[in-house]
């Protein structure tokens, strides 16, 4: 896909026709890397609505998820990390 230069902060609107389509402008399928058959999430927050890339809304929910896992256990620094890798791999010769 060719970058394209998009400012950051813009606004586009669109047409919601009569089964509730709208067809989701370029410049903004452009900035959440949305292709033919990527699939959006909708977040709806106090009378407002995010679409958010589902594949990358997935990858941040899964690293939150991830990241407070490492903390319980104990996993809070790189070394901790690669210990238990280490720790890992040796279990498995």
């Amino acid at each position: 896909m060719m970058a394209v230069n998009v400012p950051d902060t813009f606004i586009d609107n669109a047409k919601v026709m009569a089964k509730g389509q709208v067809t989701i402008p370029k410049d903004v399928r452009s900035v959440l890397g949305l292709d033919s058959g990527s699939r959006v999430t909708f977040i709806v927050e106090k009378g407002s609505v995010r679409m958010v890339n589902s594949a990358v809304y997935a990858m941040q929910m899964l690293q939150n998820e991830m990241a407070g896992e490492a903390e319980r256990t104990g996993l809070a620094s790189e070394e901790a990390v690669n210990d238990l890798v280490k720790e890992v791999r040796s279990e498995g010769e």
